[in-house]
């Protein structure tokens, strides 16, 4: 094991110090571990309060969660704590710290009654399991300055992480505090760590908690509500088997994830984590469907979607379509909670600076007056200057919809690229996409149980037979067969 210096660097305010890793030259011959070079090395040289190293099976990851605790066993103030979910699965990491940690520190001991490391400085690491969400009651009252989670998909929900969170602090001012987690895709907090860790950057690069968890954040426009007061950093570092040379090299494993399921394989073998069980669109890759934003040419044809909500959420998206007929989403906006001029308002001031939007299609319910004698909500929002026409309601749309999704999402056998692209600034409708499930009762639809606003929109967007040519319809002059006017009132 390299000895390690932490050493903080000059940097630009609100970031926190990195922390290097050198060995003096007459011990580099006698190194217990070594960190492979990539992201084994940037998870242990991290910085960020929170950090996730995950992705596929075979990465290195249990070894250099492992090892990350150690850089602070000669600091007699320092206590960690590690954990699994089940004694079991704690059982392997201990037999592999026993094997590490004697040869690394000498003078370290282990006591199996305790299930605690104590180094001759005084540090302590301690090695426990969190099954049920009360066991946190164990750790009331204790304090923490590294608390590490193996595996964190095995816990249901993001309750163990965020209670542990209030255990973390430090009254030695050069102790820094945090806290890692190690990971695969899947299992059964797959979706709230992919929420909390995956959906809010791009993969290893570092990005700010706010007070607003972080899988609650609704993208508001700047103006219309508090985006949430920064509190920390978070990071997510993906790992693959490529990544780890002494299992690469032999063959043997890599073999052994190529012979899964194909959900199995593209979790544990890519690193895939947006593949889930039961997902209705698994043709959806990130790696494809997801690009960086440019400038859209102001001649290409640009319209709108959204499915409105009061109660639950609004999702509205924006559409460009290129002269190949692809369409382009490159603007959302997800809300809550915000009446539907407001929405309207809302909906202007973005699309403000876009040039001609052609046309907007809106949930069709929302022109229905269910007795009233006052406007619709659509009405409301046409009054307001944002003009929509309904969208396709009928008998079967929710299934030709989803067909029509399925196509856009396939890659075309002549241009090699699929037919529908995400800007990657729209990371609600990124993070959940892949993630919609299929109806059990009809596999020919989604689960609308499941948080499928922004999918609504989406699917009313590619099912208004959008075109690039600009001379298709005129949306103020007379209707056509394939285009008729949302109300005979507003002609729109």
């Amino acid at each position: 094991m390299q000895k390690k210096t932490t050493t903080r660097k000059k940097t630009q305010p609100n970031t926190e110090p990195t922390i290097t890793y050198t060995a003096p030259v007459e011990e580099q011959h006698n190194i217990i571990f070594k960190p492979n070079a990539g992201p084994q090395t940037d998870f242990l040289a991290a910085g960020e309060r929170e950090v996730l190293f995950g992705g596929s099976a075979g990465g290195g990851k249990s070894y250099a969660m492992l090892a990350d605790p150690l850089r602070f066993m000669g600091h007699p103030a320092f206590s960690g704590l590690l954990l699994r979910h089940t004694t079991e699965e704690l059982r392997e990491l201990i037999f592999k710290s026993q094997e590490m940690y004697p040869k690394i520190w000498p003078g370290i001991k282990w006591s199996e009654r305790k299930m605690q490391w104590t180094a001759p400085s005084g540090a302590r690491l301690w090695m426990s399991y969190l099954d049920r969400e009360d066991d946190v009651l164990r750790y009331q009252g204790l304090a923490f300055s590294w608390i590490g989670f193996d595996e964190l998909t095995q816990w249901p929900t993001p309750f163990a992480w965020n209670y542990m969170r209030s255990r973390l602090r430090s009254t030695a001012p050069d102790l820094p505090v945090y806290m890692r987690a190690t990971t695969n895709p899947g299992g059964r907090g797959h979706h709230w760590v992919k929420k909390m860790f995956i959906d809010p950057a791009a993969y290893g690069v570092a990005f700010e908690a706010t007070d607003i968890e972080t899988s609650e954040v609704l993208r508001y426009p700047a103006g219309h509500a508090k985006a949430g007061k920064h509190l920390f950093k978070r990071r997510f570092i993906p790992a693959r088997l490529s990544d780890n040379p002494y299992l690469a090299e032999q063959g043997d494993y890599e073999a052994m994830l190529l012979s899964l399921p194909e959900q199995q394989r593209r979790q544990l073998l890519d690193g895939d984590w947006d593949i889930k069980e039961g997902a209705a669109f698994t043709e959806f890759d990130r790696k494809v469907h997801v690009v960086e934003p440019y400038d859209i040419p102001s001649n290409w044809v640009k319209f709108r979607a959204c499915d409105y909500g009061y109660g639950s959420k609004s999702g509205v998206i924006w559409f460009a379509v290129s002269p190949d007929e692809k369409l382009i989403v490159y603007r959302e906006l997800y809300v809550s909670k915000v009446l539907a001029t407001d929405l309207a308002d809302m909906v202007l001031e973005l699309e403000a600076g876009d040039g001609n939007i052609k046309y907007g299609v809106l949930d069709s319910s929302l022109w229905h007056k269910r007795g009233d004698t006052g406007p619709s909500l659509a009405e409301q929002m046409i009054m307001r200057g944002c003009r929509w026409r309904p969208s396709d309601r009928s008998r079967g749309s929710r299934v030709s919809g989803k067909n029509e999704v399925h196509r856009r999402l396939q890659i075309d056998e002549f241009t090699e690229e699929p037919r529908l692209v995400f800007f990657e600034n729209c990371t609600n409708l990124i993070s959940q996409l892949p993630a919609l499930p299929i109806d059990k009762r009809n596999p020919e639809d989604i689960d609308t149980t499941s948080e499928d606003h922004l999918y609504d929109a989406l699917r009313y967007g590619i099912m208004s037979r959008p075109r690039f040519s600009i001379f298709d319809y005129d949306p103020m002059g007379p209707p056509k067969r394939s285009m008729q006017v949302a109300d005979s009132t507003f002609g729109y």
